[in-house]
């Protein structure tokens, strides 16, 4: 893999700077806050993203590079791999994921995996190097092989570490180390006392004993429980027999006040009959005596009539007759003869005009009495059409209290699976106040019961709770028993591991190791080997051994910086680049010679970055006549 081209537009103190790099040796000189580190910050940020987590430092990546006053916060990359596909990375850092173009300039972004932490894990997956593993191979920087002479033992620790495990920050005796003393603080042993496996053992044989003796109370518990569940069940059935009785009850009362209504409008609808003969009785009666009277007074009056006429008449005659003999006078005799014709017209006026009085005096008493009647056929009519509409009522009556009383039936029997018992009121009266005491006995009885338990409950709570720290202190116990488990399967691991590597990678690394070191140092040491007990050793030109720690500390710097470089092949099937920010800082003019000697022949198929502050290695490749690339910051 080889880093082509860098484009920041702004990062930190770097703004719209472009850095062009080529195979094997680039040199990328800068002063001391020049932005060297910023630019390697912004390689690793451009493969994995920038962090906003502290991870143990004051202030996070992102807070530290960010611009200050919302300019664009963005770079590219373009890269290649071995197999020549090229690829470039444009980020936006205020955004989590890049995107990401091939070489035909598409986006292809999606086709790798997101991880919802990570963001888009192309560069993982187009080499299998995580970021962690990034820092602490691909990068030497100048703070890891910066160290004092009373330092030495950390970096030899490192050494040691690396040929054991692989990881500089690993080492194996101390992984099994803490995990024992872990083990003794968080688990214990059956020696330790008032340790964790201690205290719960105890604490458990304590508990099963309060347990033993609470126990019996929660039997009585049951029995109670049982005897509570056996009296509910059977109040629960007396009430629904109860309720049953009860609309069973309330059905036969509405059907006796419908009856009731039943009755009352037929016995309005009898005594409308029994109305309706007397009123006919009286029309009869009217009847039968009108129209004799009624006769009888008109032939009666009429004589009486003409017998008065008559009377009067006779005597106007005999008047006539009186005054004609007695008066001489032939005109006063015509006269009164005269009157004779007149007297008689009168006479026949007077009767026909009382006749007809009479009749017309007969005629109204007929239409009062024929009035009177229609009112009696009138109100035997009204009271007809009232007995209909009874009768009309009363058979809807019928009907729709028939039809309710079997839809509550069918309900009732639906409800409670009963069918409905033919029984009078005073009966099911009698059934309802028996249920009721007898609900009312049980009711005190399971009353009782409650007491009871109320009684036993504060014990039965103390064996919940006793139950409850006893089934805890288990858990507790299990989870000691599978975090002993777990540190034992750990150890074993680690142990197999460590066996592994002492059998397959330790010897690869030492003879790697070695053979750099020699070449490194002109053949002044050799061999590089380690063992449990003395640790990392060094052979001597004169064959004898004698272990790092005696050694200068620029030659403890050789080896440390060698096993890196040993270690770049075995990360990834990619030539990873070897990017060294300030190693060679205190190394003297030989050694640094040595080195770049040795990089530039042993890692030809690398590209090499390295980050300084000085012209020491422009100036030594210059004299060696070894090509680079040269970027000034």
């Amino acid at each position: 893999m080889q880093i082509d081209r860098i484009k920041i537009n702004n990062y930190g103190n770097l703004k719209n700077k472009e850095i062009e790099l080529k195979s094997n040796i680039n040199i990328i000189y800068g002063k001391n806050e020049s932005g060297k580190s910023t630019l390697l910050n912004f390689i690793v940020s451009t493969f994995y993203g920038i962090s906003k987590n502290k991870r143990g430092k004051e202030i996070s990546d992102f807070d530290k590079y960010i611009p200050w006053y919302g300019e664009e916060f963005s770079g590219k990359l373009e890269y290649k791999l071995d197999d020549n596909k090229k690829y470039e990375v444009y980020r936006e850092f205020r955004k989590k994921n890049p995107n990401i173009f091939n070489e035909e300039k598409i986006d292809i972004s999606k086709q790798f995996n997101i991880d919802k932490n990570k963001g888009n894990e192309f560069f993982y997956e187009q080499t299998k190097i995580d970021q962690e593993l990034f820092l602490s191979t691909i990068i030497v920087n100048q703070q890891e092989v910066k160290l004092e002479k009373q330092e030495q033992n950390i970096l030899i620790q490192k050494l040691a570490n690396l040929i054991q495990t692989g990881d500089d920050n690993v080492s194996y005796k101390r992984a099994i180390d803490r995990i024992n003393r872990r083990q003794l603080e968080e688990i214990g042993t059956q020696r330790s006392r008032e340790k964790p496996l201690n205290i719960i053992s105890k604490n458990i044989e304590k508990l099963h004993k309060e347990k033993e003796e609470l126990e019996r109370y929660e039997n009585l518990k049951y029995e109670i429980d049982e005897n509570k569940n056996n009296l509910q069940n059977e109040i629960s059935n007396l009430e629904n027999e109860n309720n049953y009785l009860k609309e069973i009850k309330l059905l036969q009362e509405n059907e006796k006040i419908e009856n009731e209504k039943i009755k009352i409008k037929q016995d309005i609808k009898n005594k409308n009959l029994e109305k309706i003969n007397l009123i006919k009785k009286e029309i009869n009666k009217i009847e039968e005596k009108n129209s004799e009277n009624n006769i009888n007074e008109n032939k009666i009056e009429k004589n009486k009539l003409n017998k008065k006429l008559f009377l009067i008449f006779f005597i106007l005659f005999l008047i006539n007759i009186f005054i004609i003999l007695l008066f001489k006078n032939n005109f006063i005799k015509y006269l009164f003869i005269l009157l004779i014709p007149v007297y008689t017209i009168f006479f026949i006026f007077l009767k026909n005009k009382y006749n007809k009085k009479i009749k017309n005096k007969y005629n109204k008493k007929i239409e009062k009495i024929n009035l009177e009647k229609n009112n009696y056929k009138n109100e035997i009519n009204l009271i007809e059409k009232n007995n209909l509409d009874l009768e009309k009522e009363i058979n809807e009556l019928k009907n729709n209290f028939n039809f309710k009383i079997d839809l509550e039936k069918q309900k009732i029997n639906n409800k409670y699976n009963n069918e409905i018992k033919n029984e009078n009121l005073e009966s099911i009266n009698f059934q309802i106040q028996k249920i009721e005491n007898e609900i009312k006995n049980k009711k005190i009885e399971l009353h009782t019961l409650n007491l009871d338990k109320q009684n036993i409950e504060p014990k039965l709570n103390n064996l919940s709770n006793i139950e409850e720290e006893l089934v805890d202190n288990k858990e507790k116990m299990s989870t000691l028993k599978k975090l002993e488990e777990s540190m034992n399967l750990a150890k074993e691991v680690l142990a197999n591991s460590y066996e592994n590597m002492k059998e397959t990678i330790t010897p690869k690394f030492t003879q790697n190791l070695s053979q750099n070191i020699s070449n490194i140092t002109n053949k002044k040491y050799t061999n590089v080997l380690f063992n449990d007990e003395k640790g990392l050793i060094v052979e001597l030109e004169n064959g004898n051994y004698i272990s790092a720690n005696q050694l200068s500390i620029g030659t403890i710097d050789q080896l440390y910086l060698s096993l890196r470089l040993s270690m770049i092949d075995e990360l990834s099937n990619e030539s990873m680049p070897i990017i060294l920010d300030e190693s060679f800082a205190y190394y003297d003019s030989e050694r640094l010679e040595n080195i770049l000697n040795y990089i530039h022949k042993m890692f030809y198929n690398h590209q090499i970055i390295i980050f300084t502050c000085t012209n020491r290695e422009k100036e030594l490749l210059e004299m060696l006549k070894i090509p680079y690339n040269y970027v000034k910051i």
